[in-house]
């Protein structure tokens, strides 16, 4: 089992900046890592991830805007998030693959989320 714990979240004006973090209770530098996001009333979407050798995906909402990294020496995912819009607000959680190549849709692990809000 993996525990995750994430931080960071906050309110911000549109324009501002967040960084988001994510403590992992084992090594990351094995398995895909991820950021979902859900908002009110919405479904739960993808963010952005990053693989073993630390190539990263991201939504279109997202690109440009965002950068997903980690530190595996401290097995902690970073969600940096600039020029936040309101449309960004949400419930940001971080989430885990199991060790090794495969990763699941919808990851393995979860944690338990850290809100952003961003007014205008």
């Amino acid at each position: 089992q993996v525990q995750l714990v994430e931080s960071g979240g906050g309110s911000v004006q549109a324009g501002g900046s967040l960084r988001l973090s994510c403590v992992a209770s084992t090594y990351i530098g094995s398995r895909r890592m991820g950021w979902f996001r859900q908002a009110p009333g919405k479904e739960r979407e993808k963010v952005a991830n990053i693989d073993l050798d630390g190539n990263t995906y991201y939504s279109d909402s997202v690109k440009g805007r965002f950068t997903i990294s980690k530190d595996n020496a401290k097995n902690t995912l970073y969600l940096q998030m600039n020029s936040l819009k309101p449309e960004d607000t949400a419930v940001y959680y971080c989430a885990a693959c199991r060790s090794g190549g495969f990763c699941p849709a919808n990851f393995d692990y979860w944690g338990q989320g850290t809100e952003v809000s961003v007014s205008s």
